[in-house]
Formats: structure tokens, sequence, C-alpha cells
């Protein structure tokens, strides 16, 4: 019998290949090793990611449990669920016929040059080499959606003509605008002027023979090839995909981490559905007279004093939360990030499409900070009352107190710190909203009822989403629930919807998540009684990456009884 396969040489090779699988995900944390290139997303690269992903779990069941340490067991644990998870997402295929005006390349792409930064002209070198293989990467992407029409698997109308939209609003301005440029504007002092030259020539000529054009031919073919198969807003739901009911189950798996039925979450969603909105109905009598809960809404949603006027004024509300959320977190927390955390405005490529808010980790090497970023577009859409709750989920104590925490988990193999369970990560989010009550963050009971619209959106997300990708539920549908049990924009909710059809599965891990931390934190005060500390608590959550639930349930137990 061979000798058993050691962990820590298997986990390493796992992140390895993650790493020179995922190039733009490495350079996002700071492995500046893969700058010049891209994933491979043709068939045969994913064949060829998806055996690595199945010999990383086969040698992992391999190794026994019972020569590992506590800390060893839980990292075996983690990576046999996330590269199970990989693989479950991988072969749902979702990624070779959607079409996704959140996350496609004509908007993730206008991005790298937000986080690849450009310090050396080998830097500069490797920047020219990515942008060259972005054409060839945009070719490959429509050549997967077209050889996925011919399979019945086709993108919801809706999204496919947003997408459109955004390549006209790309392709109509001239180059010199595009923030694929941007890094020519840097200065550059210590390169030689063969050098600066070589870099603008470079990116130049990539982005006007290769990017340009191939996004030309995007362009062309969504419109010629793919809208007009394109599944009608009333088939939103993967759903009426071939193969779609069964992928949805397992995408439940990959976002929650849970077995857990379409049904059971739809059912959850609606209890807590009602529940939130017994809380508003209540607040809304307390903060504005109004017995009605519909009334509340109505005023939240058209009353211009409650919504914001410029630009300004969205990110200015912005920095505040955030800086009043840095001063309360030392009472909460025994453990807090180094890197800092920053407001960013959203760029003018993405935020006609894209959701209220976003947050950006930091580099691992310390070069960049976590950015909080936020949409100020159309401000007057724009709740005040909801600013607050979005400050405290995207960025403190919310996203960045746990993932840039996480990346400072030196003690942690490093595919711990810089990767894990959705639900536990957008869980945290949606907990650290609620948290913000606690620890005295919100102004103002009107910043309050913000808190309780972005939980009710949280739970509207377990109906809708099942509602449309396991129910049959037609696109309006879920628009019309969203209206009727949150206080959120129109605006703001149909690009939410339009986020669901793209991201089956993906909404679901937020109150998934959220519910079962409230349950830990419940369940430990209850048995410590006097002897439980939120702060002790919290570094436990916090001290161990983005683990699924149920190994985080069993961390906090032996907590609790030790």
């Amino acid at each position: 019998m061979s000798a058993p396969e050691n962990l820590s040489t298997l986990v390493a090779e796992y992140w390895e290949a993650r790493l020179a699988d995922a190039p733009l995900y490495a350079t996002a944390i700071g492995d500046r090793r893969f700058d010049d290139s891209l994933s491979d997303i043709s068939p045969e690269g994913r064949a060829r990611w998806a055996r690595i992903l199945e010999d990383v779990v086969t040698r992992a069941h391999r190794i026994p449990e019972d020569g590992l340490g506590n800390e060893d067991r839980v990292t075996r644990s983690a990576l046999i669920t996330e590269a199970e998870s990989e693989l479950a997402y991988l072969r749902c295929g979702i990624d070779e016929w959607s079409v996704d005006p959140l996350g496609g390349p004509q908007v993730s792409f206008l991005n790298v040059e937000s986080y690849q930064t450009v310090r050396t002209p080998d830097e500069g070198r490797a920047m020219v080499g990515r942008w060259r293989a972005m054409g060839p990467y945009v070719d490959e992407y429509l050549a997967n959606l077209r050889e996925s029409l011919s399979a019945k698997k086709v993108a919801v109308r809706t999204c496919v003509e947003k997408v459109i939209g955004e390549l006209e609003d790309l392709t109509g301005k001239p180059e010199a605008e595009w923030t694929l440029l941007k890094p020519l504007a840097l200065a550059h002092e210590d390169w030689t002027d063969e050098e600066r030259a070589e870099f603008r020539e470079g990116l130049t000529r990539a982005v006007s023979d290769s990017i340009r054009p191939a996004f030309v031919r995007y362009l062309e073919r969504l419109r010629s090839e793919i809208l007009p198969h394109a599944r009608p807003p009333e088939m939103a739901g993967i759903f009426h995909v071939p193969d779609g009911a069964e992928a949805y189950r397992h995408l439940i798996r990959v976002y929650t981490s849970l077995e857990l039925s379409p049904g059971d979450v739809h059912e959850t969603g609606l209890r807590e559905v009602a529940r939130i909105n017994g809380e508003m109905a209540a607040l809304g009598n307390e903060v504005f007279g109004l017995d009605d809960r519909k009334a509340v809404l109505e005023k939240l949603r058209t009353d211009p004093e409650l919504h914001f006027t410029t630009r300004d004024e969205v990110a200015a509300k912005a920095e505040s939360a955030l800086a009043r959320a840095k001063a309360a977190t030392p009472k909460w927390f025994g453990r807090l990030p180094k890197a800092e955390c920053v407001v960013v405005r959203m760029g003018e490529h993405e935020e006609k499409h894209s959701t209220i808010a976003y947050y950006r980790r930091p580099a691992a090497d310390g070069s960049r900070p976590g950015s909080y970023y936020v949409n100020t577009s159309a401000p007057e859409t724009r709740p005040r009352y909801e600013a607050e709750a979005l400050a405290y989920h995207e960025a403190i104590p919310g996203h960045h107190l746990q993932l840039a925490l996480m990346q400072e988990l030196t003690h942690l193999p490093a595919f711990r710190r810089h990767s894990g369970v959705t639900a536990f990560i957008e869980g945290w989010g949606l907990y650290s909203e609620r948290l913000a009550d606690a620890m005295g963050l919100y102004s103002s009971s009107l910043d309050r009822i913000g808190m309780l619209s972005y939980d009710a959106w949280r739970a509207c997300r377990l109906v809708v989403d099942t509602g449309m990708h396991a129910r049959g539920w037609s696109r309006q549908a879920a628009i019309d629930f969203m209206h009727e049990n949150t206080a959120l924009a129109m605006n703001n909710i149909v690009n939410e919807v339009d986020r669901y059809i793209a991201w089956p599965g993906q909404a679901l891990a937020y109150k998934t998540g959220q519910m079962e931390l409230i349950r830990l934190r419940d369940e430990a005060r209850r048995r410590l009684g006097p002897r439980f500390d939120i702060r002790a608590f919290h570094d436990v959550l916090l001290g161990n990456g983005a683990l699924d639930l149920r190994t985080l349930a069993a961390m906090v137990e032996q907590e609790i009884a030790s």
C-alpha cells in the first residue's frame, strides 16, 4: 500500500493550478505571475480544468482524517468543498450560454486596469500581452454561445439587450476614452523613452487591432444570431434550459454549501419576508405616522427629500458611514485587518446596468487597499436611508472586515485565505447590516428603515430566485414581488432581477448565510450566558476563512464546549 498523500502538497498543487486557470483572479489578489494571460474558456480548456478538479477531489478523499490535527481536518474539508463546488459549477455550463450584463467581458475587461498596476517595464509588457489576449478570448466566448445555441441553451432576451446596449455605448466612443487605455496616462518617470513608447504603442495597438474588433464582432453576432433566439422574459429561469432543473439543484449546493431543496428555500423566503414586513410596518408607523406598510413603501420610493440629488452626496454619505464604522469596530472585534478600505465611485462603463455597490478586496501584497465601489449614477433614484446599510454590508463591518482579515491569516493555506464559500462571505455581509444596528451605527430610525428594506430584499431573493429558476416564474412576476415587498427603487429592482437571471442560485447565499450566523450567535449566547463575549465570537467566525456552514457550526460548537 502506498503512503498517504501529504495534505500540504496537494493543497499547494491545487492552488497553483487554480491561479493558472484564473489569471485575472490571481492578479486581483496580488499574484503577478500571470499578468499577461487570461483563462482558457475553450471546451478543451474547461475539460482540462475539470480533470484537475476531479483529481484533487479523489486525492483529498484518500487522505485519512485520523492522522490529521484539527486544523488540517478543516483544511481537508475546505479543499474538498471548494474543488467539488468548482467542478459542479463547471458542469452546469452556465458560462457557456449566459450573456451577462454585470460580469461579461464587456464589463470585466474594462475593470482590469483598476487592479492591474503598471510600475515597471516588465509589468507594462505583461499588460500589453493580456490586452492582446482579450480579442481571442471574446471570440472564444462568442463561439461557446453559438455552440450552446445549437443545444437550445440560450440567454434571456432582456440580458442580451442590455449587453448589446453596453457594447453599443462602448464601441461608439473613441478608443482614447476607454478605461483600457487609462494606464497610458501614468508618468513612469523612471522608464526610458523607448520603454514608454513601446508600452504606448503596444497597448494602443492591442485595443485597436484586437479588443475593439472583437467587441464589434460580439455585438454583431448578438444582434444577428443570439437575440433572435433568446428566451422571452416569460421564460426567465434556468428551469427553461435543457437540464436546467438539475443544474439549479447543484447551484443551490454550490452557493449555500447546504443540501437544500428549492421548495424549502422558497418557503423560508416567504416566512422571512412576512416577518420583516411586520417590522417595517411598525417602524414605518414610528417614523412617518403611516399605518399601512404599502403607504410607507410608496413614500420611501417617491418622496424626493428621501433621495439624493447629486453624485457627490452619494459618495459623501458612503464616506461618513465608513468613518463611523471604523471608529466603532474595536469594541466589537478583537482582531482587525491592517489593510485600509476606501470609497471608489463606480466607472461610467458599468454603472448603468450594475448593482448599487460592490466591494473589491485589497491586494495581498499591500499594494492596493480594499475598495468600496458605490454606484452614483441617477442620484435621484438613490435613497438616502439605504446608504448606511449598504456601506456597512460592503465595507465595515461587512466585506472589508471579513475578506481583508481573511487574507491576513498567514497561518492558513493560501486557498483558505483567498477563496471560500459564498454563503459565508455574503452571509457575513448581510449579518453586518443588523450587527451595525446593535453597534449603534445607524444615524436615525429612518436609516434603520433602510436596514429593514435591505433585509427584506435579501429575503425576497430566496423567493424570486427559486420562483424563476425552479417554479417557472416570469421576469415580471419576480419584479412585481420585489416591488411589493421592498422599498427598492424600480431601476434597482430591474437590475437585481436581471442579475438573478444571469447568476442562478447566487442570490440564495446571503439570507441563508445570515440566518445561520445569527443562529450560531444566539446559541453561543444562550449556552455561555454571562461568559459570552461578542468580540471573541466574532474572532472565531472570522479567524478561519470562509468555511462551509456545516464546518463553521462544528467549529463554533467546539469553541463553546471548550
